[in-house]
């Protein structure tokens, strides 16, 4: 081969092993770096992005200031629970029960299924005040109501969202659309973890079925993949293929991995891409995951009077069980914990989705792990520093369902985006308060509206973000869980 060909050959080489990316970055015009750089594939020297070990991609970081809480447990109710059947009461509704609803209260608004003149629905269970702080709770939830003098209730949410998938999607990533980053995965993002053999970010579901959108709500959308959530089981092995394969031991496994790091350092001295860092320390930390995870996750290890303190049933799925495994898993050191159940959509159509059938039996699956959460994490001093969040997607109308125009058999409410309740506990969060008040008949917000960006942006500000300044630049964009419009951190309900 004389020198010719062989210059050749070797330019050829290298122009197979040169990325796409490259290669547009390295064009003689100059363009293609012009257009990398408008699509933010690149740290903005205007960013100071999280810095994180690129062996161990969920380090722990210091945050912007001095974070109130540490980490993050958040029940999320699939389906929006009544605000006017748990934490909203409002007497006058009672009045009207039963009487054509307002014609002011429908027009201009959309409705899932409402038609018509429906009439109007008073809260269908009997309402007290409870503890010190005097917070109206409905009988739905006695033990609860021992436990909301720890709690701060935000009864004026409001969304723009009327349909379940999209409004999940705004409580948990900010868009309504797929492709954004979840809240869990901006706060390992930004902070990382404590534990390097557990996952940052813990998903958990109960009630049998997943959220319309799946696993979008859990996304790491366009941040680095290893900050998505994780999704666990309750029963069966806690992660799907964490366990080593029939025939392969643990020595193997190591040796296996072993190899692959060195084929993966090779390639990544050879490219220099940054996500192949990150394959290879999530090999490792599912490795670290094949011994702490199923010791976190067994609960059979707790004493008999934490079982029948959560009312939990070890090897089933259940909201009671995942409350419990979220106590074990913030006590080691995982960041975030999200957990999903689904069964709250109450519109009236079947036993299942009515308020006096499938609803009263939702609030005694959730009613007592949810107290048991609260006090188990303050007796053992985590509270403090750990915040709890409740939430659903959006409110229910304060009229009674009628799909097509006519009363139903069953009792239920259509999807309000107006008002819904939210309570928050613990990591800084104000106890004993009720902030925002709704009118008359709980409808929409009358005093202290909470759009879902201020909300966002009071969450990350007890967990030590400005919201502001936690973006990541893609698509020409500075990306932000509050997104583009003016947000403001809610004051009145942090210490």
């Amino acid at each position: 081969m004389n020198l010719e060909t062989l210059l050749k050959e070797t330019s050829r080489r290298a122009l197979e092993r040169e990325t796409r990316r490259q290669f547009l970055t390295r064009c003689t015009t100059g363009l293609g770096a012009m257009f990398l750089a408008s699509q933010s594939y690149g740290k903005s020297a205007s960013h100071s992005l999280p810095q994180h070990d690129s062996a161990n991609p969920l380090n722990a970081l210091a945050t912007h200031f001095p974070a109130k809480a540490k980490r993050v447990i958040y029940l999320h109710m699939i389906g929006a629970p009544s605000q006017l059947e748990l934490f909203d009461y409002k007497p006058d509704l009672k009045k009207l029960d039963g009487q054509p609803c307002p014609q002011s209260f429908l027009e201009g608004k959309n409705f899932a299924f409402i038609q018509g003149t429906p009439n109007m629905l008073g809260p269908q269970f009997p309402f007290q005040q409870h503890g010190k702080s005097g917070a109206w709770v409905s009988d739905r939830m006695p033990h609860f109501a021992k436990v909301v003098d720890d709690v701060s209730f935000i009864k004026t949410l409001q969304t723009d969202q009327f349909n379940h998938g999209p409004a999940q999607l705004m409580v948990h990533t900010g868009q309504a659309r797929i492709g954004y980053p979840s809240i869990g995965s901006w706060v390992t993002w930004g902070m990382g973890t404590e534990n390097a053999d557990l996952p940052g970010f813990v998903v958990l579901l109960s009630g049998g079925r997943q959220p319309r959108v799946g696993k979008a709500l859990w996304s790491s959308g366009f941040l680095p993949s290893v900050y998505q959530g994780v999704q666990c089981r309750s029963h069966g092995d806690p992660v799907l293929n964490v366990a080593n394969p029939d025939g392969m031991s643990r020595d193997i496994r190591r040796s296996a991995l072993d190899t692959l790091k060195s084929i993966n350092q090779k390639t990544h001295d050879e490219f220099g891409d940054p996500e192949t860092l990150t394959r290879i320390a999530q090999y490792e930390m599912a490795f670290r995951m094949q011994m702490a995870v199923p010791d976190a996750m067994d609960i059979n290890k707790e004493p008999p009077h934490i079982h029948e303190q959560y009312g939990t049933e070890p090897g089933k799925e259940s909201f009671a069980n995942n409350c419990l495994l979220a106590r074990r898993l913030v006590e080691r050191g995982v960041r975030f914990v999200q957990l999903f159940d689904w069964g709250w959509d109450s519109h009236g159509a079947s036993d299942s989705e009515a308020l006096n059938g499938g609803f009263k039996d939702k609030c005694r699956q959730t009613d007592r792990p949810m107290a048991a959460l609260l006090a188990d994490l303050k007796q053992r001093g985590l509270l403090e520093d750990t915040l709890v969040v409740w939430s659903g997607e959006f409110g229910r109308t304060p009229m009674r369902e009628n799909r097509g125009g006519r009363e139903m058999k069953l009792v239920g409410r259509d999807h309000n985006p107006g008002a819904f309740t939210a309570w928050m506990a613990g990591g800084g969060v104000k106890p004993g308060i009720s902030y925002g008040e709704t009118d008359e008949v709980g409808y929409s917000a009358a005093v202290n509206p909470v759009p879902l960006e201020d909300y966002h942006a009071t969450l990350l500000h007890l967990l030590g973000y400005d919201h502001k300044q936690l973006n990541y630049p893609f698509q020409g964009l500075d990306q932000r869980l509050t997104g583009v419009k003016d947000a403001h951190v809610i004051q009145e309900l942090i210490t």
